[in-house]
């Protein structure tokens, strides 16, 4: 099920709600909370339903089981159920794309792909529970008894198939209590409709434009390569930011407070800025579970460099089963270790502007990596960025897709993305003291226009699902 649909918007989110918020006690509003999740779930991937809670009775086992042991038995534990995970990841998710590249090394067909179906939401729900067993092991939280509370961390359906990666410890006192409250719903709905907007009237406008120069023209011009790439910039960031603000919005209006997971990444001076303010849950996981067991920083250069370049092949291939996510994975790791050697004090002492092109230059050259469908498009796709295929000239196809309300998602995605500033606060302080209704009703008048014209192209069939679900 999708949150920009109209089964979800006008018939699973209100009877979900007034279900939860007549559910006396918190145990009931757990068991409505992991029914609806896993009827989310199953409007979907119905034959994945038992995994999903095959490896929510794993992990609670699992943690009992960490939690109860000492010394060398602990950590056996803990790399036993660690290790079930990324099992089970593996089968899934990479099974097609070693037996591929193995039979591309010895240059035969002689191992038949497994061809199994990827689960929605994989990634995610795996990483959640990988963070709890390994917090467990650390003595950072006590594990819990109380098998619904776990499978509602695990298996909650604002964040199950996209995000945030929420970690255990940052709404563990909430699965046992947590306060539900009025003006809490309505400000987490306010979330909500800005996330819809982003994904609706932004990132899908955008999206004709990516996908005709990326999908449908073989060697675009340059500057129909330039028109798709900047297209392609803003929809994959109001298209996940979006699905985040609407995961953020649900779980404050349930009573949970997830994290932030981005802050104007495209404003970042920097690779290494740009990982604190993109996919911010991802880059602290990294960090906290694999990063800084590696060693971190803490060893001689050559180890940091090494560990920063490993977290980031690791990256790109969570994010993806395909070569081109490992090159976008090493991409990103080889301009941190750079940034590290010393790059990064001289974009300290740069200009603002210079700085900041750099960050997004090397951001959107990732970005080709990243959508490409192969090495050899990636290799075209850059041929045509630099002219070789031609510096000027709009094809049909492209044209077709240029109407104004796609003008106007450029315009405004490229505005919101770069340009910090805040509209609401000018409007606070200019009607603080005379008008607060005022700004209340325009507050409200706006989200309430948002949510309408959300509505009005998810009706009309516009709407494409998330960048992100395939990975």
């Amino acid at each position: 099920m999708l949150f920009p649909s109209i089964t979800f918007l006008f018939y699973f989110l209100p009877l979900f709600f007034i279900l939860y918020c007549a559910a006396p006690g918190i145990t009931a509003k757990n068991l409505v909370l992991l029914l609806a999740s896993l009827l989310f779930y199953a409007w979907g991937e119905p034959r994945f339903v038992l995994l999903l809670a095959g490896q929510i009775a794993l992990n609670y086992g699992a943690a009992l089981s960490i939690g109860a042991a000492r010394g060398r038995r602990r950590w056996l534990a803990t790399a036993l159920g660690v290790a079930a995970n990324l099992a089970l990841l593996g089968l899934f998710k990479y099974a097609d794309f070693a037996v591929r590249t193995l039979n591309a090394v010895t240059g035969t067909d002689t191992f038949a792909l497994p061809g199994l179906a990827l689960p929605l939401g994989i990634s995610f729900f795996t990483f959640h529970a990988i963070s709890y067993l390994v917090d467990v092991h650390r003595g950072g939280v006590v594990p819990n008894r109380n098998l619904l509370a776990v499978a509602v961390y695990i298996a909650m359906f604002p964040q199950l198939v996209a995000g945030p990666i929420i970690r255990y410890h940052t709404i563990a006192r909430r699965l046992g209590v947590r306060r539900i409250s009025l003006g809490r719903a309505s400000a987490g709905m306010r979330i909500f409709v800005i996330g819809l907007a982003q994904k609706v009237l932004i990132a899908d406008e955008v999206a004709r434009i990516a996908e005709t120069v990326f999908d449908k023209l073989s060697a675009p011009s340059l500057g129909e390569a330039w028109l798709g790439l900047c297209a392609y910039t803003i929809q994959i960031y109001f298209d996940f930011c979006g699905y985040s603000n609407m995961a953020i919005g649900l779980g404050l209006a349930l009573g949970f407070a997830f994290p932030r997971n981005f802050h104007l990444p495209y404003m970042a001076r920097s690779i290494t800025e740009f990982w604190r303010r993109w996919h911010i849950s991802l880059s602290q996981w990294l960090r906290d579970y694999l990063y800084i067991p590696l060693g971190g920083n803490r060893g001689p250069a050559f180890e940091t460099y090494r560990n920063l370049s490993l977290v980031f092949l690791a990256c790109g291939l969570w994010h993806g089963a395909n070569w081109t996510f490992v090159i976008w994975g090493a991409h990103h790791g080889a301009f941190l270790v750079i940034e590290r050697a010393g790059l990064a004090g001289t974009l300290a002492r740069a200009p603002v502007l210079v700085a900041r092109v750099y960050a997004l230059a090397a951001v959107m050259s990732g970005w080709v990596w990243f959508r490409a469908r192969d090495f050899d498009h990636a290799l075209s796709f850059f041929a045509s960025l630099a002219g070789f295929h031609g510096v000027s000239g709009v094809s049909v196809a492209t044209h077709l897709v240029l109407h104004p309300a796609t003008i106007l998602a450029m315009l405004i995605g490229a505005a919101l993305a770069t340009v910090e500033f805040d509209v609401w606060r000018v409007f606070r302080r200019a009607l603080a003291r005379a008008a607060r209704p005022a700004y209340a009703l325009g507050d409200a008048a706006a989200i309430t226009l948002l949510f309408a014209l959300s509505v009005l192209s998810v009706a009309a069939g516009a709407y494409s699902p998330f960048l992100y679900f395939r990975f």
